[in-house]
């Protein structure tokens, strides 16, 4: 709903000038810029809302105990993210078509009567959905492992796991118990019963009991997986930073090829349209023909696991910086002679199978192995990992600015990119992606997988 407001803010901001003639032209900019700002900002808000619970409750429609219903869930990212690039061509094309041709005012408008209209339907058919139990916010449990184990810093953890503090199961509530594993055994201290907080006596009335001062096995054990999941999280952000350079270097090496094709001059930016078709075309191959193939050989419900499938992808950047590191030596080596922008392609192509197998792998990989009381938090790292790889990308690239720019030179990226090396920095990035699946690959083999996974 928020999101649903913020547009229809964005749409009014449009339509601002028409609604009013009579008034000064600086009264409705300002005006109007702040509609607009209110309008994106909101659209920020609800979407950030919206990603990480939408992804977790489509994906807990399915019963794990139906062994039908299971294999179809192992689908349900592909489709997710399939859905979701044949939106954002959509946009990109149909939409920003209107916009040019018919104004802003209506482009605005109907990706807001679109978002109502779904928010409509997710209200009709509300009865239809299955809601998984909540316990609070998933947050404060984990502040409150950390609290109550820096409390008992210097209390010895008991070598019998038997000992820790574990409700029975009629105080779980039907919460699936998390047995005990031996790993960050510091954290196990906030399950230590202490008797000079009377949590000896608070073991026979656990609803007494302070879980800032004392918590359950699974409580801790939640918050070991979602730390186990961190270091992963950390290679997979590498990633987005390399795909960030769809919008940012790899327009600027395309402004300065030959954008003429034919008769038609293609814009350097809609040449990202290879990656989004690269996504819609092989998420059904992958889904119809590779996973059943896999699955014949694997004996896995997906084929292969998500930690593999990550691998594979992250192995894409360091081949799309290669492929644009040596186009662009042989686009200087042709300057002034004008390069084809399509030579572009193969990069685009591949940024765009990276995210087929890293975007859909993590998604799945972070929601099946969340603790059930933390589905919405661990899908939201896969999405605050594109955040994050934005935030390096411009650290990235502000880094090299600065230090190749010392003493008057040009440096790597100048604004004309054949007085530049922009392909030096595409070879740092595919160095950096080699060392990034490197440390993918040795925390992978260490990861204790959660059990039941």
């Amino acid at each position: 709903s928020v999101f649903v407001q913020g547009m229809l803010m964005t749409a009014l901001s449009a339509y601002l000038p028409l609604l009013v003639k009579n008034i000064v032209s600086s009264n409705i900019v300002s005006s109007q810029e702040f509609v607009l700002f209110l309008g994106l900002y909101m659209i920020a808000v609800g979407l950030g809302g919206l990603r990480p619970c939408l992804m977790s409750f489509g994906a807990d429609q399915f019963d794990d105990g139906d062994p039908s219903e299971r294999a179809t869930k192992g689908s349900f990212f592909n489709w997710d993210v399939f859905n979701m690039n044949c939106a954002s061509l959509i946009s990109s094309t149909g939409i920003v078509w209107v916009q040019d041709h018919y104004g802003w005012a209506l482009g605005l408008t109907i990706p807001a009567v679109v978002l109502a209209a779904g928010l409509s339907c997710l209200v009709a058919t509300s009865r239809t959905y299955r809601f998984q139990r909540t316990r609070g916010s998933p947050l404060t449990r984990v502040c409150q492992v950390v609290v109550a184990a820096v409390r008992k810093f210097s209390v010895d953890t008991p070598a019998d796991s038997s000992l820790l503090y574990d409700m029975p199961e009629d105080h779980l509530a039907g919460v699936p118990r998390i047995e005990h594993t031996t790993d960050l055994r510091f954290f196990d201290k906030a399950a230590i019963l202490v008797a000079s907080d009377k949590e000896v006596e608070a073991a026979a009335a656990p609803a007494r009991t302070s879980p800032w001062r004392l918590c359950v096995v699974t409580q801790v054990e939640e918050f070991k997986i979602l730390v186990r999941m961190l270091p992963l999280w950390a290679t997979v952000v590498f990633f987005y930073a390399v795909s960030a350079q769809v919008t940012s270097t790899f327009v600027e090496q395309g402004m300065a090829m030959d954008a003429t094709v034919g008769s038609v001059r293609v814009p350097p930016a809609s040449m990202s349209t290879f990656d989004i078709l690269t996504i819609i075309l092989l998420v059904p191959l992958y889904d119809r023909a590779f996973v059943p193939a896999a699955r014949r050989l694997t004996g896995r419900e997906k084929g292969i696991s998500e930690l593999q499938r990550i691998g594979a992808g992250l192995a894409m950047p360091v081949l799309a910086m290669a492929a644009a590191a040596l186009l662009e030596t042989a686009r200087l080596r042709a300057a002034p002679n004008s390069t084809s922008v399509l030579w572009q392609a193969p990069q685009y192509t591949l940024v765009g199978v990276g995210e087929l197998l890293t975007t859909i792998g993590q998604l799945d990989f972070f929601y099946g192995q969340a603790p059930p009381a933390m589905k919405t938090v661990c899908t939201a790292l896969g999405l605050l990992a594109i955040a994050a790889g934005g935030y390096l990308s411009s650290f990235l690239l502000t880094t090299v600015q600065w230090a190749t720019t010392t003493g008057g030179a040009p440096g790597w990226i100048p604004d004309d990119l054949n007085e530049g090396h922009l392909d030096r920095f595409f070879w740092m990035m595919a160095g950096l992606g080699c060392l990034n699946l490197i440390a993918f690959g040795s925390c992978a083999r260490r990861y204790k997988s959660r059990k039941g996974c």
